[in-house]
């Protein structure tokens, strides 16, 4: 498929706070057609996959699996050019030589304290808000990056090399754990500076961990190259079968004979 327009390719300028608001406002538009349009936290960590896939998965092949087969990105022309330059902008962080995620040029998943966003509100405004029953920080975030693993697995196999297997399994393993619940004491809002504590030191660990894991999945795949699909050899006919030239002779009569 041809893009309707020309992609944006690093360096690009970042999304700011505008422009999420524009992706989170396009996926609500979509939603009304399709209640199972995703949130663009969960866009978010499908995006991020798909940079550190081992294949370069075509946008005709991803678009139907993120967005739904009704899907018309030449119809979503905006939702898509700011699609492209985050990922322009998430490509240009995964490739810095970056050494700690304090570092500015480090990649930083967009991702939402829902919990710490309910907890700030009133008294009144959430009394009949269960924040338990929320998604945890960074939670939809990963469980969007799996979806995009577990959609194509054939490009996730485990290397032959037993290090590099081993170092694929420990980065997903890193990601795995942000699907679960935040079970530590809350510390923290990652949604107000002076907000009540809603993440735990715990998460916040196993978010930075989640972030070098995605690093690592992009340097192990960029390092070992695309797949090679290995040609198997068609099996030998059967010494009474018609032998595959086309003589009309057995296959021991005409190719398959020892002489």
């Amino acid at each position: 498929m041809v893009p309707a327009f020309p992609l944006p390719t690093p360096p690009v300028s970042p999304l700011g706070p505008d422009d999420f608001d524009a992706q989170d406002g396009a996926l609500d538009q979509l939603r009304e057609q399709d209640e199972e349009i995703p949130q663009w936290e969960f866009c978010e960590g499908f995006l991020a996959a798909l940079i550190c896939s081992r294949r370069a998965i075509p946008t005709e092949e991803y678009w139907p699996v993120l967005l739904g087969d009704g899907f018309n990105p030449v119809a979503h022309m905006e939702f898509v050019w700011r699609w492209h330059r985050r990922w322009a902008e998430v490509v240009t962080a995964l490739d810095a030589p970056v050494e700690l995620l304090e570092d500015d040029r480090t990649y930083q998943p967009e991702v939402l304290d829902t919990r710490g966003a309910v907890l700030a509100m009133p008294p009144e405004d959430r009394a009949e808000v269960d924040a338990a029953a929320l998604p945890a920080f960074a939670q939809i975030w990963a469980l969007g990056f799996l979806y995009a693993v577990e959609t194509w697995p054939d490009d996730w196999l485990p290397p032959r090399d037993a290090d590099a297997a081993l170092m694929l399994d420990n980065a997903l393993g890193a990601i795995v754990a942000l699907t679960e619940d935040d079970t530590g004491k809350p510390s923290v809002s990652m949604f107000a500076e002076d907000g009540p504590p809603s993440v735990s030191d715990l998460r916040l660990d196993e978010f930075g961990a989640a972030i070098w894991a995605v690093y690592d999945l992009r340097q192990l795949w960029k390092s070992l190259g695309p797949r090679v699909e290995t040609l198997r050899k068609p099996p030998e006919p059967g010494r009474n079968d018609p032998c595959p030239c086309g003589s009309g002779k057995k296959f021991k009569k005409c190719h398959g004979a020892t002489g």
